[in-house]
């Protein structure tokens, strides 16, 4: 059952790459075998019809454990799915306004805005100015500002307004869900 194996970045030696003269063994059990030249480490790892696998290569000498390499991958892949399908991704939307924009499209973006950050999400308000639009950033900055006291009940200022070249933005988020309490011995007696 012999293996070829490539080194890659992310990969461990295995079987004929691992080029060391001795190496310090584990058996497929987890036993410690001993000291052993690479070769006869080889040896034992196929007659026992697995692989050999440097686990730790920074030592000395370096340690090989016996085992199926195939199968330690598997579930190596297994465990990182499941880390990434556990992980949190927060979504960012941008709302854009105008510094000239008219109260009904401002509650009309806020309406969208507050159905996003009942859901947890992030926003980054932004304003373009056109022109001599540029002339007065006030304005847009005034824009922004009111937008986001609309939203202070759901949501608090991450970054306030910033002007970038002929852009003004402005990041928001939605306000932590409070924890509930935990119950203790004398809560749960006064409930009942």
């Amino acid at each position: 059952m012999r293996r070829k194996s490539h080194i890659a970045k992310n990969e461990q030696q295995l079987n004929d790459a691992i080029r060391d003269a001795k190496v310090r063994l584990i058996g497929s059990d987890g036993e410690q075998l001993g000291i052993f030249s690479s070769a006869e480490a080889l040896e034992k790892a196929y007659d026992e019809g697995l692989d050999l696998v440097k686990i730790s290569p920074n030592a000395d000498p370096p340690v090989c454990k016996i085992m199926d390499y195939g199968k330690h991958r598997f579930e190596q892949s297994k465990r990182e799915k499941e880390a990434k399908r556990n992980q949190n991704i927060v979504e960012m939307h941008e709302i854009r306004l105008s510094p000239n924009i008219d109260i009904h499209d401002i509650e009309f973006k806020m309406k969208h805005a507050r159905r996003f950050l009942e859901k947890g999400g992030k926003l980054k308000l932004s304003i373009r100015f056109r022109g001599r639009q540029m002339a007065h950033p006030d304005r847009g900055r005034a824009q922004i500002l009111k937008f986001a006291e609309g939203l202070s009940d759901l949501a608090i200022v991450d970054k306030a307004p910033k002007l970038e070249g002929r852009n003004m933005s402005m990041f928001i988020s939605a306000k932590p869900l409070p924890k509930p309490e935990k119950k203790t011995k004398e809560t749960i007696q006064t409930e009942e």
